[in-house]
This record gives C-alpha cells, structure tokens and sequence, in this order.
C-alpha cells in the first residue's frame, strides 16, 4: 500500500511532506516506502506497535537518522542532509522531539531555567533571553520554584514540561512527540495532553505523535497513520479509522485496549492468524 496518502487539513498546504520514505539498516527494512503529509497546524498520530517503525520514523523526520530513500520536505524545501553546525542548528529550528523518559536526555546539573537560557544562548548568541525564558515557562505552566530545582527533584510531569518548553524555545514549525506521555500516570497524561493542545492552539506548532496508544491518539490528533512491519497499512481522519478500521490489524490495536467485555486470550489468538 506504498501510495496511501493523508492530504492537508483543509485547503491549507503541505507543512511536511514525506514520499517513499524509506530506511535499511542491512538486510532489514525499518520503514519501507512511507508517505503521508501535514498541514501548518495540523497533529499526526504515526501508530503501531514495538518494531513497527514508527519511531524509526520519527528519527528520519528529525534528521537524527538519514534515509535509504525517499523524499521530506518541509514548507516545499527538502529537508538538509548537511552534518554542518549551522545546518545543524537550522534543521532544529524546523523540528524538534520530545522522548518518553526526559531524564535521559536533560541535565542533571541544570535548573529548567538554565536549560531554556542554554538552548536560546545556543541558537541566538547575544540576544536578550531572559524574557523568552519567563514566557516559555508560564507557557508549560512551570512555577518560579521548580524552575529552579534540579530534574531530579521534579516529578515526571513537570520534567515532561520542561522537555516540552526546551523544545518550543526555537519556535520549531514541527514537534515530534515520541511516546512523550507513555510514562506518566493517567491522570497526569490528562494533563499534558490538555497542555499541548493548548500550546497548539496559540502557536499553531504541528504535532506529530509518536504512540502505541489510541487513547492518546483519540484525544489529541486530526489524522492517523497505522503501521505495521514499517509500512503504512492504515490512514485517514482519527475519528473514522477508530470508529470504523479497514484492516483486521487496527481492529486488534483497538481491542488491546483494556475495557469492558475486554478478551486477552482472544486477542492473542487473533494476533497469531492476521
């Protein structure tokens, strides 16, 4: 199904553009002939399960993997493949990714206040930066005190916030959200999904979500791309792929959720035939 394609919302453009997207690693093929587009403001949710090649995806888009094949674009220019620092630096300022465990990848000796003033003095040395830090933290809803603290001493919440805030602090045009809520409890997923459709909402960021969870996907995107073995076997508009899958693969997705009337065993045995 090489030639599925999801349009643009509305009569708006293509923001990013991916056609026969495409990545081996050896022998093996991650993601294989991928297509699919979005608009300015538009959320993608990329579904699938684990080795589905969906975050594999998510790396081409990013530009911290380069592909076999195939073409990305972004606002009608391809997207640069140069390793160069200021290439570098201009390739961030297009897209930008929030990962799961955001431990991982902030530093343990920087405050969320000095982690924004870094990543600002990093793309715009010399500027005033103190005033996009103020607005970056009332942005994620940060208090002065836990701008403050030390990762470490925030709860996983709030260091998802920050994630969130470093990533937005170069007003990148997409944001690619890599299980950014997988793991955080219900209740607080709840409320990080509420604050970034907020955050859309006011800066028309595109969202790409990178999810195993149709929750998450039913809450927060306008699209849906389902793969599989790293094709794309699946899309359309959220609502309708959930309410109404064309292929057995996403009807199994749909009832792996737990919920009433819920059937493990039938569920693996499904698994097993399709």
């Amino acid at each position: 199904m090489s030639d599925i394609r999801i349009p643009p919302t509305g009569a708006d453009p293509a923001l990013l553009d991916v056609r026969g997207l495409t990545k081996r690693f050896g022998d093996f093929t991650a993601v294989d002939d991928v297509t699919f587009s979005v608009s300015a403001g538009g959320s993608l949710g990329i579904v699938g399960e684990s080795g589905s090649g969906k975050t594999t995806t998510a790396r081409l888009i990013t530009g911290l993997d380069s592909p076999t094949s195939g073409t990305l674009t972004i606002d009608g220019r391809p997207r640069s493949a140069q390793r160069g620092k200021t290439q570098r630096l201009a390739r961030a300022r297009q897209v930008q990714i929030v990962f799961q465990d955001p431990l991982q990848s902030l530093d343990p000796r920087l405050s969320p206040r000095d982690t924004l003033d870094e990543t600002l003095r990093l793309h715009f040395p010399g500027s005033r930066r103190d005033t996009r830090v103020r607005e970056l933290l009332d942005q994620v809803q940060l208090s002065s005190r836990d701008a403050d603290a030390r990762p470490r001493g925030l709860s996983g919440g709030q260091r998802q916030r920050v994630a969130i805030a470093r990533a937005l602090a170069v007003r990148p045009r997409i944001l690619v959200l890599d299980e950014a809520v997988a793991a955080l409890d219900v209740s607080v997923q709840a409320q990080i999904l509420n604050l970034l459709a907020g955050i859309r909402e006011q800066t028309r960021v595109t969202y790409l979500f990178i999810t195993h969870d149709l929750g998450v996907v039913r809450s927060i995107t306008d699209d849906v791309i389902v793969m599989r073995h790293g094709r794309v076997i699946e899309s359309g508009a959220t609502a309708t792929v959930l309410a109404r899958p064309n292929t057995s693969y996403t009807r199994i997705l749909l009832d792996s959720v737990p919920g009433p009337n819920w059937d493990p065993r039938g569920i693996a045995a499904a698994r097993e035939q399709d």
